[in-house]
C-alpha cells in the first residue's frame, strides 16, 4: 500500500529482520520469534513540531492555521481515502514532522492499525500511547477505530492554536484538565480578541473555528465527535451541523 500524499511523509526504505531466541517464560524455556523492524523516512529540515510549538519565539499565526489544515488533510486521506481506514494511533506534536516550507507530514506509523473497508471498530488489551492524547474509549476498554485519531488530533489542534502545552498526568491520562482550561478561557469574542490582539477579522474567525473544532474533537463520548471530513470541511468555511451541537459540559 503506498501512503503519497503531501501531507503524509515519505517512506525512502525499510528492513525487517526475524531471528529465533530462547526465553523464560512461566518458569520454562521457550524459543520465541523476535522480529525487528526498521523505517527509513525522507529527512524534513523543520524537524517535529514540538521543537517549535513552545518555542520562546512561536510560530505565527497564520502559519499554524496552514499546519492545522495540512494535518488534517493528511488524516482526511489515511481515513478516507485508502482501501480501508488507516487509523494512525499516535497523532502527537513529535509525529508531525515540518518540511523548509513548514508544510506539515503525518509520520510515526509505529503503532498505525489498518482497517478493512467494512470494519469499523476493534479492541486491544495492549493500550499503548502518550498520555494526553489517547481517547478514554481507548484508555480504559482497549477500543480502536478513526474516533481515535480524531481525539487526539483535537489535542494537537487545541495545542496548536492556543500555544499551550498539554501536560496530561497519570490521574488524567485523557487530559480533560486542559480541555476544561482551554473552554474556560476561550470562550467568549472577548477572550478570543484578548488573547490574540494582533489578528484581523479573517484570523480570529479562524482561530474561533479551530478553537470549535478542537472542543468538538475531543468530546468523551466517540459518537458526539466529527469525522475527519467534517472537519475538512469546517475549516474551509463551510457550515457544518455537527459543529452547531454544543454538549452540556461545553456551556458557558
Amino acid at each position: 500500500m503506498a501512503l503519497k500524499h503531501e501531507n503524509v511523509v515519505e517512506l525512502v526504505s525499510f528492513c525487517h529482520e526475524s531471528q529465533k531466541k530462547v526465553v523464560q517464560h512461566n518458569g520454562r524455556y521457550v524459543i520465541v520469534d523476535v522480529i525487528e523492524s526498521c523505517l527509513c523516512y525522507k529527512y524534513l529540515p523543520n524537524g517535529s513540531l514540538d521543537k517549535h510549538l513552545y518555542d520562546t519565539t512561536p510560530i505565527n499565526w497564520y502559519t499554524r492555521f496552514n499546519i492545522i489544515k495540512g494535518i488534517c488533510q493528511g488524516l482526511h486521506f489515511l481515513h478516507k481515502e485508502l482501501d480501508g481506514p488507516l487509523v494512525h494511533m499516535n497523532l502527537v506534536p513529535s509525529s508531525i514532522w515540518l518540511d523548509d516550507n513548514w508544510v506539515p507530514k503525518i509520520a510515526d506509523f509505529g503503532l498505525s492499525r489498518l482497517f478493512g473497508q467494512e470494519q469499523t471498530r476493534m479492541y486491544t488489551v495492549n493500550v499503548k500511547g502518550h498520555n494526553g492524547y489517547m481517547a478514554p474509549e481507548y484508555l480504559y476498554r482497549g477500543e480502536i477505530s478513526t474516533m481515535s485519531d480524531i481525539y487526539s488530533l483535537g489535542m494537537l489542534i487545541l495545542e496548536i492554536t492556543t500555544g499551550e502545552k498539554n501536560c496530561a498526568v497519570p490521574e488524567d491520562r485523557s487530559a480533560r484538565k486542559f480541555v476544561d482550561n482551554v473552554h474556560q478561557n476561550l470562550k467568549t469574542d472577548e477572550q478570543i480578541i484578548y488573547k490574540y490582539p494582533s489578528l484581523d477579522p479573517n484570523g480570529l474567525q479562524q482561530v474561533k473555528a479551530c478553537i470549535v473544532i478542537g472542543l468538538k474533537c475531543v468530546e468523551a463520548e466517540r459518537s458526539k465527535r466529527p469525522s475527519i471530513a467534517d472537519i475538512v470541511d469546517k475549516l474551509n468555511g463551510k457550515h457544518v451541523e455537527i459543529f452547531e451541537q454544543v454538549s452540556p459540559s461545553q456551556h458557558p
